[in-house]
């Protein structure tokens, strides 16, 4: 491998990594399924240890499984040994992390998690190691070599450890019927969970509704358009819509020939158009709009009034 090519040895790296992946969907066993097995059954936290890099990873993996609904926490080793240990109940299932499954802060805890009556769960390249032997799921992490060229730097090894960790939290995901809604509830300030967990009238804008009369000329709506800002105009009032305007109306309006200069709004509008309840989710507005390939929706209660507009952009 040239040491002067940059791309030469990102592309070895990438077929260490390939052999790795080939290496764990090869090792799976009825091991791995113990492991699912015992985390569908317990009733407490998913707590997740390991020291240096194998921390880094198991915090990680900890975040993992508490945004798909495991609760987990990660316990540092060392902190552990000197009181966080308090952090642990006898119905939380530990995942111990140690490569050679001999880290000395790691077995430090074993004895008194022992008689704490806590199950673990080992990730080890050791199957032979103290971990392993005391743990009551053993899960191999063990790989050919790492991908630095010195063989030391744990790359080849953190990418198996976190591919084990996610393989667990998405066959956990399948176990529970883990749903989009479910994620949603774990992640309300973003995107996903805005825009599941909304409803339409959180969302919507009810100020300032570009409403215009049937005989309005077209240069008022074009006004009234413009000044709302939503790329459509109301036709009628907020208990009695008639129509709605878009801007594709209007250049549908021009490529038929009509004379957008005599024409009033009644000659232009679709009657009623699209709506939607305010109570509505917003994804259920987003897909009505998407399948309807429309940007806007206008949204009416239960008594059939105009409350507001809802937009995608």
């Amino acid at each position: 491998m040239s040491a002067d090519n940059p791309i030469t040895s990102a592309r070895h790296m990438g077929e260490i990594y390939q052999n790795a992946i080939r290496q764990f969907m090869d090792s799976l066993d009825d091991r791995f399924n113990r492991a699912v097995e015992m985390l569908v059954e317990a009733s407490g936290h998913v707590i997740i240890c390991g020291m240096g890099k194998s921390g880094l990873f198991g915090r990680k993996i900890s975040s993992t499984f508490a945004s798909t609904g495991t609760p987990s926490i990660f316990l540092h080793p060392a902190e552990a040994i000197h009181g966080d240990l308090g952090k642990v109940r006898r119905d939380d299932i530990m995942i111990m992390i140690s490569s050679s499954g001999e880290t000395e802060e790691v077995i430090r805890l074993l004895p008194a998690l022992k008689r704490m009556g806590v199950r673990m769960i080992a990730m080890t390249g050791d199957a032979g190691s103290t971990l392993a032997n005391h743990a009551d799921a053993v899960l191999d992490i063990a790989v050919d070599r790492e991908a630095c060229p010195l063989n030391l730097a744990p790359t080849t090894s953190g990418l198996m450890t976190l591919v084990t960790g996610d393989a667990l939290a998405i066959a956990l995901m399948e176990k529970r019927g883990f749903q989009v809604e479910d994620f949603a509830a774990t992640h309300p300030g973003g995107a996903l969970g805005k825009r599941l967990l909304s409803t339409v009238a959180e969302t919507m804008v009810k100020e300032n509704l570009p409403f215009v009369s049937p005989d309005d000329t077209m240069r008022d709506v074009i006004v009234a358009m413009t000044q709302g800002r939503l790329g459509i105009a109301l036709v009628g009032s907020a208990d009695n819509l008639k129509g709605i305007i878009t801007d594709g109306d209007l250049r549908r309006g021009l490529v038929n020939d009509i004379d957008i200069s005599q024409a009033s709004a009644a000659d232009l509008m679709t009657p009623r158009g699209l709506t939607i309840n305010p109570e509505a989710r917003m994804a259920d507005a987003e897909q009505r709009m998407q399948e309807a390939r429309v940007q806007c929706l206008v949204v009416m209660n239960d008594d059939d009034h105009v409350v507001g507009v809802v937009q995608i952009f």
